[in-house]
């Protein structure tokens, strides 16, 4: 199976070439970088990082794999003025060395100016294996505008412009030729992806609703899914049904079906209709979602669950007595 790391890069990848020592720096092309030990206290954090979500139980598993067998890929740091470092490349290393409690950890180093620095850190993160398609289509727009020299936003605007001139919608413009050159040579490094499949189908995740990106950006749920929740106007009923999504797992089928049924009952539902699902039809529905659900298996929602459980039953006594 083919992994991130061995797709061809073939235009991006030059950057990652520092991570090995074959790029620039004070050293000579052909010296190859020394790996040496220093205090993991040392390394400090850049002000700005392309990477946003790092998953919690990912990091304690690759922590207990570092307590055992050490860190087998050396980070990649800069030096700083006064005997400290920054970190290039490897946070996720970093993070997991820190829970390890480990005092010393591998590093290469090289000196690269700021512009090349920040591009190492973007390809390492578009080659990461959980990279989810929000963080991938921030990190592809931040490449591209890096490379483009123009802000995210002017690039997001020369993407949209390319795909109406390859639809006709606009007449080509020669000036801009070069730009486009440039953006395909990034999407033919970065391999599996046009541009104008990014255009169509990435793009669009910028502008879904704040409460689909955050669930997005955390990777609880794919996009293709996100895409679909978004869809349902009403915030309250779609937060709700991004919980359900989540906790019981929906197929992206499922989904689809849901929202049909939130569209149908919003166009039978006259203006002056108040009145509420009745609560059979609640506790049915409610019933058929835990029955497809795993929410036993996560010990937290088991104890809440008992409880709810206890209480309906007293309820139900209490019914039967008063009957």
């Amino acid at each position: 199976m083919s992994s991130k790391r061995n797709k061809p890069y073939a235009a991006i990848k030059k950057p990652v070439e520092l991570l090995l020592g074959t790029a620039t720096g004070s050293q000579s092309d052909d010296q190859p970088s020394a790996i040496n030990t220093i205090a993991i206290a040392k390394i400090k954090l850049p002000f700005s990082q392309p990477r946003r979500y790092f998953d919690e139980q990912k990091l304690e598993e690759l922590s207990r794999s570092i307590k055992e067998l050490g860190i087998l890929e050396p980070l990649l740091v800069r030096p700083l003025s006064g005997g400290d470092y920054e970190l290039v490349a490897g946070e996720r290393r970093y993070k997991a060395a820190l829970m390890a409690l480990l005092t010393e950890v591998p590093v290469v180093v090289r000196t690269m100016d700021d512009a090349a620095t920040y591009q190492v850190r973007l390809v390492e993160n578009l080659q990461r294996e959980d990279l989810n398609p929000l963080e991938e289509t921030e990190g592809i727009l931040e490449l591209l505008a890096l490379r483009l020299a123009i802000s995210t936003n002017e690039t997001v605007k020369l993407l949209q412009k390319m795909e109406n001139e390859a639809k006709g919608k606009i007449t080509r413009n020669v000036t801009g030729n070069s730009q486009t050159l440039l953006v395909e040579e990034v999407f033919i490094g970065l391999g599996g992806m046009k541009w104008d499949s990014f255009v169509r189908n990435r793009l669009p995740l910028l502008n879904l609703p704040l409460d689909v990106l955050s669930v997005l950006r955390s990777g609880k749920i794919e996009y293709t899914k996100a895409r679909a929740i978004a869809k349902v106007k009403n915030e309250e009923i779609r937060i709700q049904l991004l919980e359900d999504a989540i906790t019981y797992n929906l197929s992206l089928s499922e989904i689809k079906r849901k929202i049909q049924e939130i569209e149908q009952k919003s166009e039978s539902e006259c203006p002056s209709q108040t009145e509420p699902i009745s609560l059979k039809d609640r506790v049915d529905d409610t019933l058929r979602r835990f029955k497809q659900s795993k929410v036993w298996d996560d010990p937290k929602k088991k104890v809440k669950l008992e409880k709810l459980l206890t209480q309906l039953d007293a309820l139900m006594k209490n019914d039967f007595t008063n009957g």
